[in-house]
């Protein structure tokens, strides 16, 4: 669906991009990550045809953005961060005349701003100016526009930005609704709605791409093998004998008692190898139960910060 190929894009002597390369497969969530500056609006606006790239290449179901971009307009969708709204139209007249700027009679272009209006749930306010709309229903008109004549790709800047929570749990469910039968690229910096939504990952560190996987798979990827949680059954002081007398423990915390004698345990391994087959044997053979063993997981907040070096921050980024 969209590949992006060593795109660079330079500012004077300054490298906003510094040859990042990913693929996009059809019907992907996928969530495109960074600290401000690392350049996922730039890679965003290249994508889009908004901005011309240094050298590069960008392809959309194959097709070249540069030697296509008519054909490629067409079946692209954009949200950009700063919402193209034209705040004196009704919502109605807004759509239908987005319509027409993507090539539809003004027929089909009415017929489309109420298939869009239902599907951001936003047709009761449809003869509404603009501007009276609250911030969660300007994000949906932002999102309708974008979805407006059924692009197969879908590129979404920030779009939870600014929504109350009730706000961002409708959004989530509207754009999760998309997967499958489109292909959508989000940018956020709201971590925790990336790690819910997206099914792929890329994440941009310094104008580069730092990490690209599953999420899941990258948060597996990322996560240490040393620590583990254990859920334990037996005397708790029998228990904690036995942590400090074992070779294979370096370090324990007791994290409390779930229920009659079991108790959950953080530990740090000894070793640098798994553990938790040779520790499971440990509590066998002395007649304890372990209910569970497994490595600590990183989030995907977790992730961030160890790739980047820092944690999200909130202001516009390059």
């Amino acid at each position: 669906m969209l590949l992006v190929k060593d795109l660079v894009k330079r500012y004077g002597s300054r490298e906003a991009l510094k040859g990042i390369s990913f693929h996009i497969e059809e019907g992907q969530i996928v969530g495109l990550l960074g600290q401000n500056g690392a350049g996922k609006s730039t890679t965003m606006n290249i994508i889009t045809g908004y901005l011309s790239s240094t050298s590069g290449e960008v392809m959309i179901q194959d097709m070249d953005i540069l030697e296509k971009p008519k054909q490629v307009k067409q079946v692209l969708g954009y949200l950009p961060e700063q919402l193209p709204l034209y705040e004196n139209m009704t919502v109605q007249e807004y759509l239908q005349f987005v319509g027409e700027l993507k090539g539809l009679r003004r027929k089909e272009a009415k017929q489309e701003a109420e298939n869009v209006m239902d599907k951001t749930n936003i047709l009761e306010r449809k003869d509404m100016l603009i501007r009276h709309l609250s911030k969660g229903y300007k994000q949906r008109v932002g999102l309708a526009q974008a979805m407006v004549g059924d692009p197969p790709l879908l590129i979404l800047d920030e779009p939870m930005v600014g929504l109350d929570p009730n706000q961002m749990i409708e959004m989530r469910e509207l754009i999760r609704s998309l997967g499958g039968t489109h292909t959508v690229m989000i940018s956020s910096h709201i971590l925790s709605e990336i790690e819910t939504l997206c099914d792929h990952i890329i994440i941009l560190n310094e104008g580069m791409v730092a990490a690209e996987n599953e999420t899941k798979r990258l948060e597996e990827e990322h996560s240490d093998q040393r620590h583990l949680h254990l859920k334990v059954k037996g005397n708790k002081k029998d228990i904690i004998q036995l942590l400090r007398e074992a070779d294979l423990v370096k370090d324990f915390k007791l994290l409390g008692e779930t229920e009659k004698n079991v108790y959950e345990f953080e530990l740090l391994s000894a070793k640098e190898e798994d553990i938790r087959d040779d520790l499971f044997l440990l509590f066998a053979n002395n007649q304890m139960i372990v209910y569970s063993i497994h490595v600590e997981q990183l989030s995907l907040e977790d992730v961030f910060v160890k790739i980047t070096g820092k944690e999200e921050e909130h202001d516009s980024d390059i």
